[in-house]
């Protein structure tokens, strides 16, 4: 139990840093850790006018892959589902672009992939 407690805290200090470098490229956050039934969202930005969500990975080294390969094709309807969810709740008409990216954060360096799926 207290290793789950102890991921989700070092999780939790990465979504931060995503947040703050996507900040520092001139998008906003708009909410940290979405959930609901359908799913979760590590960060929702606004990027002009796309609202994009966000799937932050982290990786001490790459001796099990890079943090990025581990956003699967499970992974990604789970947040499609929960962006579908998001945009519902907020009253979006269906117009609002929005895009998928994801942050891989393997060490100290941070890859911004946008659109990634």
């Amino acid at each position: 139990m207290s290793e789950i407690r102890n991921r989700r805290l070092v999780g939790a200090g990465y979504e931060q840093i995503a947040g703050s470098y996507l900040a520092g490229q001139g998008l906003r956050v708009l909410v940290r850790n979405y959930r609901c039934k359908k799913g979760e969202i590590d960060l929702i930005v606004r990027d002009n006018d796309t609202i994009v969500f966000v799937e932050v990975k982290y990786r001490r080294d790459s001796s099990l892959g890079f943090p990025c390969e581990s956003v699967d094709i499970r992974k990604q309807r789970r947040i499609r589902a929960a962006a579908q969810w998001y945009l519902y709740m907020c009253h979006d008409d269906g117009t609002t672009p929005c895009r998928f990216d994801v942050i891989s954060i393997l060490g100290n360096s941070i890859h911004w992939i946008k659109d990634a799926f």
